[in-house]
């Protein structure tokens, strides 16, 4: 499902035109890029949470050429999903 998609079937659940969803979501993503840049957790109740982690300084081995690479710290955004979403895509 794309964003058009996704849009047109949020709009039309919520009983709202596709403008206004469009907007909701934009506004919604930009309260979550507001979180991470602030370096909070977001955590949806029923749908999972969304957490900053600090990965640390660590030396790769490129595999064709055998060179070792040094690959320096970062912040990466990891999603884990709640229990209650887990167990209803296991049930279908």
């Amino acid at each position: 499902m794309n964003n058009k998609e996704f849009i047109a079937e949020l709009s039309s659940s919520m009983g709202m035109n596709a403008k206004d969803t469009q907007k909701m979501m934009n506004d919604f993503i930009e309260e979550l890029s507001c979180c991470f840049d602030e370096s909070k957790d977001v955590t949806l109740h029923g749908f999972g949470v969304f957490e900053l982690k600090n990965r640390k300084e660590r030396i790769i081995m490129n595999p064709s050429s055998g060179k070792k690479m040094l690959v320096p710290p970062k912040l990466s955004l990891s999603f884990k999903l709640s229990e209650t979403l887990k167990n209803k895509i296991k049930e279908g």
